[in-house]
């Protein structure tokens, strides 16, 4: 016998309401393990305030070679504002001349120029251009602030008074970009005799032109290099073409490979970067790097990112500054715009700072005992937060979409905590 319509529509409906609860099961279920819109327990604020520090006294093993210092969020001020925070104490305390920045190469450049007064063959002459033109070179959104401006302002001004061969040098390590990286192979080019010509060829203004497949690029800029290297370039010059052949390798791998493996490929050669600035660094006579990047860069992780490889490369030689916040209000991409969207993390030390009232602060792990009540909770498991260029609204219900687990005294020698981030406000491009 056929149902009725009465039947039908009450089995549509039973299974609606089956749907529903079992969804609002599974929200349920991951509020409870991602704690929810909460904000979590506490570590003691009292215990806290007795190992909190001012950024300005943060101290380094001697044996560091790469500092490193993440970002929980690429859109608050505060973080791009610990950059400059950071750098000055390494500067003056530690001999630290390299700023090395999740940023083009060849982008960076152009700012590293600017700091040094030389002539630029992209923008003009560098000393005619301003702070704004300097960082938006750079290539990113998120350094067309104020923050990167007075950095690079810092670091200018450094260098006009600096003695000889005490200068600050400022690089990229990332390779997501071109077109500088190219414009500058070119200039080497023109400096060392090699013919240009298949370069030109190469590009179409900022983009690739449709010409060439992947593999004949590699081949061109491969061959490029080589007559570089024949004729006596440097390192510097001879690693804009080994950026360009990253560049290509890349994108190239991307169009087969999943997303978590191109991650994971950014990373090693983000990390091949870092170890070549290393090496020009020591061939000046300066043993350590400052290097900025995301939290999920610099974190001596269990999967293989840029921090887990540096890790174990450098040993101890590698020392992991972490950042995290109690609240912020990020500044985020959403739909062709940029918005300020708020979040709070579910980190226990985050809101030990809130709550013992500091706005920003350092806390060293090795200062921590292991055995006090605080070590202990340095050492366990939490819920920290973790945003990049990119919201969704499920952050609205998934907390598991911006908060991630992990153990802060593992994965870094120590954090820096901000109690109320505020967005940054990034300039329109030039």
């Amino acid at each position: 016998m056929k149902a009725s319509a009465r039947q039908k529509g009450k089995r549509a409906r039973l299974g609606i309401a089956l749907l529903f609860v079992a969804a609002t099961a599974v929200v349920a279920l991951a509020f409870s393990h991602y704690g929810g819109f909460g904000t979590g327990p506490s570590a003691d604020a009292a215990e806290f305030a007795k190992y909190a520090q001012p950024v300005s006294e943060i101290t380094v093993p001697e044996n560091a070679r790469i500092i490193a210092l993440g970002e929980a969020t690429h859109g608050n001020s505060e973080f791009q504002q610990l950059k400059l925070d950071v750098f000055k104490v390494l500067v003056e305390k530690y001999d630290v001349r390299a700023f090395a920045l999740e940023g083009d190469f060849g982008g960076c450049e152009v700012v590293n120029r600017y700091i040094h007064g030389e002539s630029d063959i992209s923008q003009g002459a560098v000393a005619s251009i301003g702070y704004d033109e300097a960082t938006a070179a750079i290539g990113f959104t998120i350094y067309r602030t104020d923050e990167m401006a007075d950095l690079v302002a810092w670091m200018r001004a450094y260098n006009e008074t600096a003695a000889p061969d005490e200068d600050l040098r400022f690089y990229g390590f990332d390779m997501q970009r071109g077109a500088y990286n190219l414009a500058y192979l070119i200039e080497a080019c023109q400096n060392h005799g090699v013919d240009t010509a298949s370069l030109h060829l190469l590009a179409n203004g900022e983009d690739w032109s449709d010409a060439y497949a992947w593999d004949e690029r590699i081949a061109i800029i491969s061959a490029i290099r080589q007559e570089l290297a024949d004729a006596g370039a440097s390192a510097h010059e001879l690693h804009f073409a080994d950026v360009l052949l990253q560049h290509c390798t890349y994108y190239q791998a991307m169009e087969s490979e999943s997303s978590g493996d191109s991650s994971l490929r950014r990373d090693a050669m983000m990390a091949d970067n870092i170890h070549w600035i290393s090496e020009q660094e020591q061939m000046l006579g300066h043993s350590m790097v400052f290097v900025s990047a995301h939290d999920g860069h610099v974190a001596k992780t269990s999967y293989e990112s840029t921090g887990n490889l540096l890790s174990r490369d450098f040993g101890e030689g590698y020392y992991a500054i972490g950042t995290d916040f109690y609240h912020t209000t990020c500044n985020m991409p959403f739909m062709n715009s940029r918005f300020d969207f708020g979040f709070y993390s579910h980190d226990p030390l985050a809101k030990a700072a809130k709550t013992a009232g500091f706005d920003v602060c350092w806390l060293d792990f090795s200062k921590v005992p292991a055995d006090s009540e605080l070590g202990k909770v340095c050492s366990s498991y939490m819920y920290m937060g973790s945003l990049g260029e990119g919201y969704s609204p499920l952050m609205l219900v998934l907390p598991m979409t911006y908060r991630v687990y992990q153990c802060p005294s593992i994965w870094y020698d120590g954090l820096i905590l901000v109690s109320e981030a505020t967005p940054i406000s990034p300039k329109p491009a030039w």
